[in-house]
């Protein structure tokens, strides 16, 4: 059964705290982000492992898995972000619709050890390009097709409450 797509605004997370996995926009910054996706990855793996790894808890809810092929692809995705906005000026994010994303790649049905290693990767590879930013480079821009804008430090913050949500939406489907 296909999830009903999420169509909220999430970047008000970049200045408040979420009330549901507690991540804390007011207080992260870009540099404590590469340990928080790192502490974070580190949850994964035991997650991606459960014999339940493919149910989903009720029909409006991803699985686990489907869950950690998103969290695989934001990292992916923020790090292209970045990237963007590190060689260019103001750049305007190609559209990425995750609903869509989520089955077209057919997330529910990969393989969950495939999944753990590549989310592994991307998120080592990500929390290696947002600790390497200098602090020059902090207030590049770049903008979301929906018009919202970033700085490089903005875009960190709300990248990391992400995988934290996500994370945490696994653990207490349960």
């Amino acid at each position: 059964m296909a999830i009903e797509p999420d169509t909220k605004n999430w970047t008000w997370v970049i200045e408040s705290a979420c009330p549901d996995c507690g991540f804390d926009g007011g207080t992260t910054t870009i540099r404590g982000v590469p340990e928080l996706i790192d502490a974070n990855t580190a949850g994964w793996p035991e997650r991606l492992r459960r014999d339940d790894v493919r149910q989903r808890p009720d029909d409006a809810t991803w699985s686990p898995l489907e869950y950690g092929a998103h969290v695989r692809d934001v990292h992916r995705k923020m790090t292209e972000r970045l990237e963007l906005m590190l060689t260019e000026d103001d750049p305007l994010f190609p559209n990425w619709d995750q609903d869509a994303t989520a089955v077209a790649e057919r997330y529910g049905e990969q393989d969950p050890a495939a999944v753990t290693e590549e989310l592994t990767a991307a998120a080592r590879r990500a929390a290696r390009a947002f600790a390497a930013v200098r602090d020059d480079q902090l207030d590049r821009t770049g903008r979301r097709s929906d018009g919202s804008g970033f700085t490089v430090a903005t875009l960190a913050v709300y990248y990391a409450h992400d995988p934290v949500h996500h994370l945490w939406d696994v653990r207490h489907a349960r």
